[in-house]
């Protein structure tokens, strides 16, 4: 295993990363809203945005949303993003 599930099921390299980096902050956000103990509604009020599209975040549905979405909504939701680069 390369460390990167998209990598493995065959996804180029650059597309590989940017599902992972998706995947990764829509789990975030999945376990934000569980720990707040949201509903899908709630949690689309909160958000500002339609209960559909939090349905594509908790069913981990990261090719329909963009990395500026989710970085924004993570915002919203008061979780810090950061980025580390490495050569």
């Amino acid at each position: 295993s390369s460390g990167n599930i998209f990598l493995d099921l065959g996804f180029p390299p650059h597309e590989a990363e940017v599902m992972l980096l998706r995947a990764r902050l829509a789990e975030a956000l999945r376990l934000w809203i569980e720990r707040e103990k949201l509903t899908q509604a709630q949690a689309s009020k909160r958000f500002g945005i339609a209960q559909p599209r939090v349905s594509e975040i908790t069913r981990g549905k990261v090719e329909l949303l963009s990395l500026d979405y989710l970085v924004g909504l993570c915002a919203k939701a008061g979780i810090s993003v950061g980025l580390r680069l490495a050569a």
